[in-house]
């Protein structure tokens, strides 16, 4: 592959080109090679807890940095009652499950919690994955059979796309949050049983899923919705049940999907709805059946993190209160945002080589958000991710703010600067040129 490097992405390099496939394609070991300047944003060491400021090593060093990579939104992976609540688990159950939860890997902490989760989002039966990407996988294949559809936002998560790809079920892409679009996909699929799959919000664009309208249209077909509230879960609405909540939309979604990686602190996945399909999927969901269950010393630090999530609704308050300043800041300082609408922001900069190389000048300043690379965003909307959470202070949102102004806005005088004097040498050839 002759092509400049700069101009590739994970993309190209999905075809075998040796005859041995358990070896790494050579032109993405070069490319690789070749780029290693940016790949060393990736797989950064946190050397210390999710907190809003941490440290990482950067370079071979220690770095303190304002810490916007994190899903730990409400601050829960580090409060001291969900630490001692998984001591004591720790103390009772050992570490790990040590067996699926089919066949010896389910602990009456495991019960407990399901029946908690269903209380909470008021089903009758919850069940618990230990992943998140595997639980949507696993709820999607498990479900879905060769002759239905799968219509899905076209900025949905890989995992539910990934499911309904290994249920062997028709898919259908619509355009992101229109719900003409919706409609049109939906006709076109007409007298097959049809599942629309949307998200509560969208963990690259950071807008919420448009729940009323969609719904309404999914209803008008007699199709039934599926919602990932993976990033929306316990940090929105009046009691935390997500964007459902959040928008009155709880009664038309029979089956509701979330995380334990993002607001609750923890690991894990879990599905709510009722008692017959639950225990129908407990048996087709791949994922549940042939996985060790959620460690026992994870499963009380969750019940606890629920339980506090639910009692501390200043959490979500103050989440929402710095999400909405961050937001007004950044388009103050006319930093392109995109359509983020919650506590998950990109920053734009649409340009690969740009973003790594101001990727690295923002850690060395003490600021850390993850690069976002095609293919999983559009080449035009290559961006940094930042999160906002609860335990985040007007300190440090301003901090970050200050080092994201004088870095973008210093790299684009460097720019201008450059393009100055490129115009003077220009114009001086040109002018030696006349006479």
């Amino acid at each position: 592959m002759n092509e400049d490097p700069a101009k590739l992405s994970l993309s190209n390099f999905l075809a075998g080109e040796t005859s041995d496939p358990l070896q790494a394609p050579p032109s993405f070991t070069h490319w690789m090679r070749v780029g290693a300047w940016a790949a060393a944003l990736y797989e950064p060491e946190l050397l210390a807890s999710a907190d809003a400021r941490t440290t990482i090593n950067y370079e071979g060093k220690p770095r303190s940095v304002i810490n916007l990579c994190s899903y730990n939104y409400l601050g829960l992976a580090n409060r001291p009652e969900v630490i001692a609540a998984a001591r004591d688990a720790l103390s009772k159950y050992g570490m790990g499950a040590c067996g699926s939860p089919t066949l010896s890997g389910m602990t009456d902490l495991h019960r407990e919690l399901e029946r908690r989760v269903a209380k909470f989002l008021r089903r009758e039966d919850a069940m618990l994955f230990n992943s998140g990407f595997g639980g949507a996988l696993g709820t999607i294949s498990g479900l879905l059979r060769k002759n239905d559809v799968a219509i899905l936002d076209n900025r949905s998560h890989l995992s539910l796309r990934d499911g309904a790809v290994l249920s062997r079920c028709r898919t259908e892409k619509f355009e992101h949050n229109d719900p003409a679009s919706l409609d049109t996909a939906l006709t076109r699929q007409q007298g097959r049983r049809q599942l629309v799959i949307v998200e509560g919000i969208y963990s690259m664009d950071g807008d919420f899923g448009n729940l009323k309208e969609l719904i309404a249209v999914a209803e008008s077909h007699g199709a039934s919705v599926f919602v990932d509230e993976a990033h929306s879960m316990l940090a929105c609405g009046q009691n935390g049940r997500g964007a459902a909540e959040r928008f009155g939309v709880e009664d038309g979604i029979p089956l509701i999907y979330g995380t334990f990686s993002k607001a609750f602190g923890a690991l894990g996945g879990f599905v709510a709805g009722s008692k017959e399909t639950l225990q129908y999927l407990r048996f087709y969901a791949h994922p549940y059946v042939y996985s060790c269950a959620l460690p026992p010393v994870v499963v009380a630090a969750i019940l606890k993190a629920l339980e506090i999530g639910t009692r501390e609704p200043d959490l979500r308050k103050q989440l929402w209160d710095n999400a909405d300043y961050f937001h007004a800041q950044l388009r103050g300082l006319g930093i392109d945002t995109g359509r983020s609408t919650t506590y998950i922001m990109p920053i734009v900069i649409g340009d690969r080589e740009r973003m790594y190389r101001l990727g690295h000048e923002l850690r060395r300043r003490g600021l850390w958000v993850a690069p976002v690379d095609y293919p999983a965003v559009p080449q035009k909307k290559i961006c940094f991710r930042a999160c906002v959470t609860a335990k985040h202070t007007r300190a440090d949102l301003d901090e970050a703010l200050n080092i994201l102004e004088d870095t973008l806005r210093g790299a684009d005088s460097k720019i201008k600067a450059a393009a100055f004097r490129l115009r003077c040498k220009m114009s001086e050839l040109s002018l030696r040129a006349t006479f």
